[in-house]
């Protein structure tokens, strides 16, 4: 293993460089104005996997946009690590709110990363994290130190929902098997305590249409005399909680996972830090469901949240309107033991329950997805834990996310195989938003760790 830490060392400058090749294609899988883009990094993926040193690399056309696939089987009977990455990215917009081009990378140091950081779009989320792969790789495999077999699968669309992937797991089980996946998608609490995530929550997201009138009218003749779709709209919207922070969609609780005390003592062993939470964001006061910390709440507790409202006249000067349609776009987070089917369908009857009778509502389902658990006695547990606890030198504990990676419970359907979420960004690396940045540190030391997993994960 020394030998592949000093061959890391030594290509420091080249992993960085390489990097930054990745990061100037602008893969944005949302927006079909950069298909050929995305193709572009695609091939890309496939020159530095084998130049890493993976072999059978090819790039396997979908529906959308294509999967990067590429291996190295070293003996029969060894373990199989299965490295899933994404290599899209979102759209870049608002464009005037970076510094700099979104998409010419350049290092600069800030109070969290006084070694530097990366900045551009994808540099955390997810370039920067299955790159890792690639350069530890070929670390391990320059230095025959290769512990495990290794299949990479590094697709282009994740940011619009994977929605051609199940389908090409489904195809291609025989050539994807193996014993466990490893995924880096995910942030560590902090660098001052490293963790491993075991737990993502999942997602039901909907849009909500208001009908009122059947075109918009008059402010002056109808005003206070008909109803005004987004006045009732936000009556619904309110009717979602009660006094006490919970959500009051009929049956949403039933069937939430209840954690014991011992396992929420455990997890509050990350020190809930409320006062830099509100810091980090700018607010004076948090709120939330009573009985929660902060942590709880945004982990181990299903939220509802509207992510858009909008109806009427939003333009440039004044027209005094009642529109004749309101909108909403809500998503919701969920737990174990909840499906995206049941939460949908609980709000669904909720939400026609709350209207009043002079409107009409319709609820347009969009994607879902499961939540996730690792358990933390697992062997890939374990074998994260002790390599991230070998590079770091501190104690790693579990973490739950509040973000969902709807692929984790696909793969484990699928492949029947766990996800090792090992993940290196932080919260605070602006992922999906402006000024995205990845620390050199966590870099590095996403690099230095992952050769340690396959060691002891293999049991070498």
């Amino acid at each position: 293993m020394q030998e592949t830490i000093k061959f890391i060392h030594e290509n420091k400058q080249r992993f960085v460089d390489e990097l930054f090749e990745l990061i100037r294609i602008p893969s944005i899988s949302a927006d079909s104005a950069y298909k050929n883009e995305v193709q572009k990094c695609a091939e890309k993926v496939s020159d530095f996997l084998k130049k890493a040193g993976a072999e059978n690399v090819e790039i396997c056309p979908t529906d959308g946009h294509p999967i990067v696939y590429g291996e190295k089987i070293i003996g029969k009977d060894l373990p199989t690590v299965l490295v899933y990455g994404h290599y899209d990215v979102q759209p870049a917009d608002p464009i005037e709110l970076w510094n700099k081009d979104p998409f010419e990378p350049y290092i600069e140091k800030t109070e969290i990363h006084p070694n530097g950081a990366i900045f551009g779009r994808g540099s955390a989320d997810d370039k920067g994290q299955f790159f890792m792969h690639v350069a530890a790789f070929e670390a391990m495999n320059a230095t025959n130190s290769l512990t495990c077999n290794v299949k990479f699968i590094i697709e282009g669309e994740e940011e619009v929902g994977s929605v051609h992937l199940e389908q090409f797991l489904k195809d291609n089980t025989e050539k994807l098997a193996c014993d466990c996946i490893l995924i880096s998608d995910t942030s560590l609490y902090s660098m001052e305590q490293p963790t491993v995530t075991t737990g993502l929550r999942g997602l039901s997201y909907v849009e909500v249409e208001v009908e009122g009138p059947n075109r918009d009218l008059h402010s002056g003749l109808y005003g206070g005399a008909v109803p005004n779709p987004i006045h009732v709209l936000s009556r619904m919207i309110a009717q979602m909680f009660d006094e006490k922070g919970s959500i009051a969609i009929d049956g949403f609780y039933d069937n939430v996972e209840i954690l014991s005390d011992e396992e929420r003592a455990e997890m509050n062993k990350l020190k809930d830090d409320p006062e830099g939470f509100k810091a980090s964001i700018g607010l004076n006061g948090v709120e939330g469901e009573e009985g929660y910390t902060t942590l709880e709440r945004t982990s181990i507790r299903p939220t509802l949240d509207v992510n858009g409202i909008w109806g009427g006249y939003t333009g440039e000067g004044a027209k005094t309107v009642i529109p004749s349609k309101a909108y909403a776009k809500i998503s919701m987070r969920l737990v174990p033991y909840q499906t995206p089917e049941e939460i949908t369908e609980k709000f669904t009857q909720y939400f026609n329950k709350i209207a009043p009778d002079n409107v009409k509502v319709t609820v347009n389902p969009h994607h879902g997805g499961m939540p996730y658990v690792l358990p933390s006695n697992s062997p890939e547990f374990l074998a994260a834990k002790k390599a991230m606890e070998a590079s770091f030198g501190k104690e790693v504990l579990p973490f739950r996310s509040g973000g969902s990676i709807p692929i984790t419970a696909l793969f484990e359907q699928i492949l029947k195989a766990k996800c090792v979420l090992m993940g290196f960004g932080l919260s605070s690396d602006a992922i999906h938003s402006p000024n995205e940045h990845y620390g050199l540190d966590n870099f590095y030391k996403g690099i230095e760790s992952i050769p340690l997993f396959f060691q002891y994960y293999s049991g070498k």
